[in-house]
């Protein structure tokens, strides 16, 4: 028997049938206050696009946008500040934000020092 997908005891049917007051509730009290206050015009705009076109390719700098029922199935293009992240919204992302699953800064990736970088590299051995 697969197991299926409840996000604080509701289905995804349920969670889609709500509307964004009521899957406030469900969410922590930043996400609440910040949903309260209501959105902006950006976000209204992306929310309002993906309801138009849910199979469409949506891009977006909206990063601080919390993930709503209403966006599951989604595909969207989040701004990282040089390039496009493709995002295919599941049913675990909700409740994050976009820029949660968009890394500006990559990881630093050392290796071994070039000549001239220390003082024990200027030596260059004769032989």
């Amino acid at each position: 028997m697969p197991k299926i997908f409840t996000y604080r005891g509701k289905s995804v049917e349920q969670l889609k049938q709500m509307s964004i007051e009521e899957f406030s509730r469900l969410l922590t009290s930043r996400d609440r206050r910040a949903i309260k206050r209501g959105l902006t015009l950006p976000q209204k705009k992306l929310l309002e696009d993906i309801k138009k076109n849910p199979s469409d390719f949506h891009k977006t700098h909206v990063r601080e946008m919390i993930i709503l029922p209403q966006m599951i199935g989604s595909k969207i293009g989040v701004y990282t500040g040089k390039d496009w992240v493709q995002l295919n919204v599941t049913a675990d992302m909700m409740g994050f934000r976009l820029g949660d699953f968009a890394p500006v800064n990559k990881r630093v990736k050392h290796s071994s020092p070039g000549v001239g970088a220390t003082r024990g590299s200027k030596h260059i051995p004769l032989k």
